[in-house]
Parts: C-alpha cells; structure tokens; sequence
C-alpha cells in the first residue's frame, strides 16, 4: 500500500497549495474519491468550497464541470436532453453537465426536489437514463456537492434519499489566523489555481480505486461497524438511523483511510476518524430533541463513547488487538498467495 500513501500525499500537498491549512478535510476528500464515492460540503460562503472541488478535479487531470443549482433549474438542465436535428430527422443527445468525471453541484439545495433527483441515479449508478435511453458516466465519477446551512430562503431541504447517497459530508470551517494571513499573501499577484498542475493520471487513479478494495478489514472491524451502525437506529435521541449503506460507506472509506496511512489493515481507530463524516447526515433527530439543540455529530460523539472495541477487549488491550489484526492481514496474504510484509 506503499504507492497510495505515496500517491496520496502527493495529491494532497497539490490540492494544499489552494486550500490552506485544511488538511483534514483534503484527506477525507482523497478517501471519497478513492472510494468512488460523493462528497457533501456544507459550510458558509467563502470558506474554500468550489476550489477544493476545482484543485482535485486539476491535480487529477479530470473534466470538470460545475452546475450551479437554482429553483428554475431543470433536470434536463443536469443530464442532458435529445433535440431533433431537422437536417437528419433524428434525435440527438446533448450531454448535460453531469457528463464530466468530476462535478461540482454548487449550491445544490437551492434547486427544487425534481431537479435533485436527477443526480439519485447517476450518483447509486454511475448511469443516467433519458428518454428511454441509458448512459453511462465516465470513470472516474465524483459528485462534489455544497450547501449553506445558514440562509434557508429560497432553499429546499435534500431528501434523505438524496443524502444517503453522499457518502461523506465535511465542513471546512474558517482558516486560523496565521492560515487566514497565508492566503492573503499568495494571492497577491495570482491564484494558486492557476498554476496548479496534474499529478495523478485517470488511469493511475482507477488503479488505485480498485487497490482499496483489497485492504483488508478483520471480522472484529466489520462487527464493530455494525454495531455502531446498528446504536444509531436505536438511540432514544435519533428518530431515523444511518440504513445500511451508511454500514457501507464506513467500511470503504476504512478501507481508503488505511490506504493513505500506508497501512494494509483497517483498525478501529480509522472508523472512529470517519464515523461522523460518514454517518451525521444520514441521521434524522428526533423534534423533542433538536428543540434541546441535541445535533447528528453530538450522537455520533456519544456512541463512538459508549459502544465498545470488542477486538481491543478480548484481546487485552488496544495494541494487542491491533497485534492480532495485523496478523489476520498478513494470514490473509498468504492465504491469496501473496508475500506478506
């Protein structure tokens, strides 16, 4: 798992000459993106949105579109339509945004709920249908999508069809200080953007898409999944747990986080890392309980504290069960036919 560490890094310092001091939140981006899943980005206007999605989409080398969502915007607008050519008395396909590996849905609550599921399909199945007719989406597919949580005028709430399909969502928040004055200083004469260069073919990135897949999460990891999973449809709080595609997306991101640490296990401290950026949003609370101001991320927090590492438990201590993960890796190996590290 050497070449995704590398691989990631690499990326991740691109994508840091425009935005500073989130290192984090770029991490989480790569682990979408290795994961070939969509990311939600919820915050305040200005805080860096649309450039993360513009810096990955170049230090990638990957098309990219951006559709900026509004309440006449039409689901055609999004994936395309068939006009009829009167000099060959044909319909022909005109490609909506949508076609592009990377997209950027920009503001995408602003649109009405017919023109949000335009993207249901094409975000589950890579795949959009029109007119009776199926295409497919170039590989890689990323759908970057923003929203303001402050202003609500004019807006429409996504759907939780609509939010289970993102498999991360990530706030960027204001940058420090000294991050705030850095900015300021390399965009004096020009935008780091504008210089920004690729580092990582398409090829080489599907490669490493389909590398995540081989890392390897012990029984004891994918039982804890579950069981944190599981706490969020019955906590008295929570009035809709994450369904079982949040279990899903907790195990690929794992997967992706391990990968970019160099690792080729997952330990239970990955799943920790991602549970509130893979689980908060495909949380509905309670109404006696958001009026007590108790949030998605305040659940999470509490379930990461009370559900217990089984692994670590049994086997006498956190390192020990992470000992005794590793082993499992490496039997694995063997067992494939491959040289364990």
């Amino acid at each position: 798992m050497t070449t995704i560490h590398e691989t990631g890094e690499k990326v991740a310092a691109n994508v840091e000459r425009v935005i500073i001091g989130k290192s984090q939140e770029v991490r989480l981006t790569l682990v979408a993106l290795l994961c070939r899943g969509h990311l939600l980005i919820e915050d305040v206007p200005g805080t860096g949105k649309t450039m993360l999605a513009k810096a990955v989409a170049r230090s990638l080398g990957c098309s990219f579109r951006r559709i900026q969502f509004t309440p006449d915007l039409l689901p055609s607008d999004v994936t395309g339509l068939s006009i009829y050519n009167q000099k060959t008395q044909e319909f022909e396909f005109r490609p909506g945004p949508i076609m592009a590996q990377v997209v950027l849905a920009d503001e995408i609550n602003r649109a009405t709920p017919k023109t949000q599921s335009a993207l249901l399909e094409s975000m589950e199945e890579h795949q959009a249908t029109i007119d009776g007719t199926t295409y497919q989406m170039p590989e890689p597919f990323l759908v970057i999508a923003t929203q303001n949580p402050i202003e609500y005028e004019g807006t429409f709430a996504l759907p939780e069809a609509q939010l289970d399909r993102f498999m991360l969502r990530i706030r960027l928040g204001y940058p420090s200080l000294a991050d705030e004055q850095t900015i300021l200083e390399e965009q004096k004469l020009s935008h780091p953007l504008e210089d920004l260069k690729e580092v990582l073919g398409v090829a080489e990135l599907l490669q490493l898409q389909a590398s995540v897949r081989e890392i390897y999460v012990d029984p004891s990891v994918a039982e804890y999944i579950v069981r944190l999973v599981n706490a969020t449809r019955t906590h008295p709080d929570v009035y809709l747990g994450a369904s079982p595609r949040g279990s899903l997306a907790l195990y690929r991101t794992g997967q992706a986080l391990a990968a970019l640490a160099g690792r080729d296990y997952v330990i239970p401290d990955d799943i920790k890392a991602l549970a509130e950026a893979a689980l908060a949003h495909r949380l509905i609370i309670k109404t006696s309980s958001s009026m007590h101001d108790i949030d998605p991320r305040q659940v999470i927090t509490e379930l990461l504290n009370s559900v217990p590492v089984e692994a670590a438990a049994h086997g006498g201590g956190v390192r020990s069960g992470v000992s005794s993960i590793r082993a499992g890796a490496e039997a694995a190996k063997r067992a494939a036919g491959s040289p364990a590290r």
